[in-house]
């Protein structure tokens, strides 16, 4: 690709980007009690609409509604959970109601079961996003414990619980939307692509956040015992793997295929300079 194209490419994604943000600071706007300025500052919002802009450059503001707000809403229950919330009973009451709402058993009665409600008839109300969803939120939910309790861990019990960022929530959130890949063996292929690009993401926010994350008390890899040197070549061998689970999947889910590699591509560079969150 020419210097030009390339340029314009990268200008049409940062615009698509841009629009992604715009609507995604509209929508927390209805859910004042969710989305405080601080840590949901401007370039919050234009952050996550970046992210969401590169990994499906080739997409409209419209089609990435869905993994865009995804995101937005796992951010919001994040900082309930792990900032908000005073005790294990507070905790396992939001996860409860959560999991209630998306599965259809509970009508929402809080800012944020009532956006979950949203996103929940937005996809159909699929069994497997509300299982990805219960998976999320019982990690985070143990993430709470680990740290009231003053845990540590070796790195596979850390990474079995890897479902607390989210990732792996939010890019079943997008494939349900824009139906890619279409069949679910198809699906459970990228799933398990994605799962393991979720497992280098999680340790990449822990390794270049840790600063901040130290400060504000969230669960880490390096503040629950692991070293920076196994850390960095765990991150090697699961960016290793996920190359190697996402290469098979270039004949059968393409733009899946692309969206996966994008996003591993686009986390590295982004945490290079700067994080999601801002100041607390």
């Amino acid at each position: 690709m020419s210097g030009p194209a390339m340029a314009a490419g990268l200008g049409r994604a940062c615009a698509l980007g841009v629009e992604c943000a715009r609507d995604l600071s509209r929508h927390a706007a209805r859910y004042p009690e969710l989305f405080p300025a601080r840590p949901f500052d401007p370039g919050f919002f234009h952050s996550l609409g970046l992210v969401g802009a590169f990994g499906s450059p080739w997409a409209t503001a419209d089609e990435l509604r869905a993994v865009n707000r995804a995101a937005l809403w796992v951010f919001a229950a994040d900082l309930l959970i792990d900032h908000v919330a005073t005790s294990r009973e507070e905790v396992a009451a939001l996860v409860g109601d959560c999991v209630a709402v998306a599965a259809g058993r509970r009508e929402p009665d809080s800012p944020l079961t009532r956006f979950l409600a949203e996103l929940r008839d937005d996809l159909g109300g699929d069994s497997r996003w509300c299982d990805q969803l219960e998976r999320m939120l019982t990690a985070m939910q143990r993430e709470w414990n680990w740290r009231a309790s003053g845990a540590a861990l070796d790195l596979d019990e850390y990474l079995a619980n890897a479902d607390s960022c989210g990732s792996s929530f939010v890019n079943l959130s997008h494939w349900l939307s824009i139906g890619d890949p279409g069949s679910p063996s198809g699906l459970d292929r990228v799933r398990e692509a994605g799962d393991e690009v979720q497992r280098y993401l999680r340790l990449l926010n822990d390794l270049t956040t840790y600063d901040r994350e130290s400060r504000w008390g969230d669960a880490n890899a390096l503040t629950l015992g692991a070293e920076r040197d196994e850390v960095i070549e765990r991150m090697a061998r699961h960016s290793r793997m996920a190359a190697e689970l996402i290469e098979p999947l270039r004949e059968s889910s393409p733009r899946a295929a692309l969206y996966l590699e994008r996003q591993l591509g686009f986390n590295t560079g982004f945490y290079g300079i700067t994080d999601y969150w801002g100041e607390m």
